[in-house]
């Protein structure tokens, strides 16, 4: 008898509540085996390929390709069976051996979702049939367990109504909460200040639509205007094309509010002769030869320069705690870059920047960068960094007031270097010219501290040797 699991979207991790469906890896009634990727996700962080903890025949895929879902919303569901065991063989031609695969269930536990008890022995796969109302086409959606990102429950069905709705396929719920409120109708009722308990839901069984919560917001809205204001016509909604805030594209969109929202920033700026740091580059590659790995590139330089100075000035390292009303100072340099990409802007972390020099960090750079363009990042390299290193210069613009990235303190803004007219030596003379800005949060320090961080940046830029001291 074979018994239907239904696999739910994990917890990827760093907070993320959805996720969108890039693309399905598998299609209903393909053989999956244990931890295989099922489906490809991109999170407010990263593209994620997802496994399965469980091996079996695919009967259903919930949401199709470009669907946003919650965590906690249905992914598929997997027929696990079993028959007589085939001796030397499992059911996808390899040898049978012990452990997960044994088992039928993974041994790879993602945050937010395990593993089932392990059946008695490995046996073929042989589901039985699957109700419609189970099971749809690979491109369709199941139309009784749809886990639209807009659409939960506000609560679970009594014992007694699941119990009569049980499907006669044998899914099997795993542990946990019967019902969630979808992140996005939450977000949307606190917007407007409403409370979900008092919203009838028009979906089956009660479930609450986005529909809902917009008609209690416009019934709100009228009857407020109906004792203050006269009815007018609606307004025109503007013509264009819409472009959703979502994926990497949205998760920028919300740090950067949150930053100007929460932190009071300053800027300040400075332009420094970079002609110096420029022939310190090309003495330092030349030195090196063709044998010596990848060319040390002026990022790097700014990037070794500027754990340089944080050490100096560690204030610029650190993060506020609003609840508590305390300045965190930082103990390592975890320094963040901008890099654009096809996907938008991504800000990777070099960790531990304070222990490397800068052939170290150019590497990593590199390393990332590539991972960057490849989307192939993972949240754990987009996440944790102290402190940030832009450099739009790459861009062709001199200058620019950067946001800072939240919840750091500060943020290092790098334009092109270009020669312009600079007294140099007393002389006018045409000098490789470089604007550097500095953003900072006001809370962990004054414009002291900062002006003399980025004097410190600017006389490195000019005079290289300075680091000498440092080292």
């Amino acid at each position: 008898m074979a018994q239907v699991l239904e696999f739910k979207l994990p917890d990827l991790g760093e907070g993320l509540t959805e996720a969108e469906i890039v693309r399905w890896l598998v299609e209903v009634g393909d053989v999956v085996a244990v931890d295989q990727p099922v489906v490809e996700v991109e999170t407010a962080k990263a593209m994620v390929e997802v496994p399965c903890p469980y091996g079996g025949v695919v009967t259903a895929r919930y949401g199709e390709e470009g669907t946003e879902l919650p965590v906690g919303a249905p992914l598929l569901t997997v027929a696990v069976g079993s028959v007589e065991p085939v001796a030397g063989r499992d059911d996808s031609g390899g040898s049978t051996g012990g452990g997960a695969a044994e088992s039928g269930t993974s041994g790879n536990v993602l945050v937010g979702y395990g593993t089932g008890a392990p059946v008695a022995r490995r046996r073929r796969v042989r589901p039985t049939p699957v109700s419609a109302e189970s099971s749809v086409p690979a491109t369709g959606i199941k139309a009784s367990a749809r886990a639209d990102a807009e659409t939960f429950m506000a609560a679970g069905p009594t014992p007694a109504a699941a119990a009569a709705s049980a499907p006669t396929s044998g899914v099997v719920e795993p542990q946990g909460p019967v019902a969630v409120i979808s992140p996005l109708v939450r977000k949307l009722a606190r917007q407007h200040g409403l409370d979900l308990r008092q919203i009838v839901g028009t979906g089956r069984d009660g479930l609450i639509l986005r529909t809902d919560v917009e008609s209690a917001v416009r019934a709100a809205d009228e009857e407020s205007a109906a004792g203050t204001e006269p009815v007018t016509a609606p307004k025109a909604e503007p013509s264009g094309e819409r472009i959703p805030l979502r994926g990497v594209r949205g998760a920028v969109a919300d740090k950067l509010s949150r930053s100007r929202r929460e932190i009071p920033d300053a800027t300040c700026w400075v332009d420094a002769d970079a002609t110096e740091l420029m022939a310190a580059r090309a003495a330092m590659n030349a030195a090196g030869g063709s044998a010596a790995g990848p060319k040390v590139s002026v990022l790097a330089l700014l990037a070794r320069i500027c754990t340089a100075a944080l050490a100096r000035f560690p204030e610029l390292n650190s993060t506020v705690d609003a609840d508590a009303r305390e300045i965190v100072r930082l103990a390592g340099v975890h320094l963040g870059f901008a890099a654009q990409t096809e996907r938008g802007l991504v800000v990777p972390v070099v960790r531990d920047a304070h222990t490397r020099n800068a052939e170290s960090i150019g590497a990593e750079i590199a390393r990332l960068t590539g991972a960057a363009r490849d989307g192939k990042l993972t949240p754990a390299q987009l996440t944790g960094g102290t402190f940030t290193l832009n450099n739009y210069g790459v861009f062709g613009v001199d200058g620019s007031t950067p946001i800072i990235n939240h919840p750091e303190a500060a943020m290092l803004g790098v334009g092109r270097i270009m020669p312009k007219p600079w007294v140099y030596e007393g002389e006018l003379a045409v000098r490789q010219v470089v604007q550097l800005s500095l953003t900072f949060d006001h809370r962990v320090c004054d414009g002291g501290t900062a002006g003399g961080f980025l004097r410190y940046v600017a006389d490195c830029v000019e005079q290289p040797a300075v680091l000498l001291r440092t080292l």
